[in-house]
């Protein structure tokens, strides 16, 4: 069921102004100027009904991480910056995935994770 509150506008707002990926303490830097006595705790109940409304999808990265993006439709990859953290998205994938399946094995997904220093780091 899905609530409009104050606090899930700036969680959603969050996203849109970032344009990637973002985990639990980014969101709520950038959510707190819209709401500012939002906790972590309010975060973690809203993301979870965000992603059951399907309004957010979860990325889950390595060591356990979870990340939450937009959905976007489309199949895409992630690139990990070295410098500052921050994972961005990578459109489109160059990969021909089918070739390195088992035979009698089926492919459900895919995910390809580049690391790397982003254009701000890499300065």
């Amino acid at each position: 069921m899905e609530r409009n509150t104050q606090q899930r506008q700036a969680i959603l707002k969050a996203f849109e102004i970032a344009e990637r990926p973002l985990a639990v303490q980014e969101i709520l830097d950038l959510a707190q100027g819209d709401c500012p006595g939002l906790g972590v705790a309010t975060i973690y109940r809203n993301l979870k009904a965000l992603v059951g409304d399907k309004k957010l999808i979860v990325v889950d990265m390595p060591g356990g991480v979870a990340l939450y993006e937009l959905p976007g439709g489309h199949h895409h990859h992630h690139f990990s910056c070295n410098g500052c953290q921050k994972v961005f998205d990578v459109d489109g994938c160059g990969l021909n995935v089918k070739n390195l399946v088992p035979n009698g094995f089926t492919l459900k997904r895919h995910e390809v994770l580049l690391y790397g220093f982003c254009d701000s780091c890499s300065r």
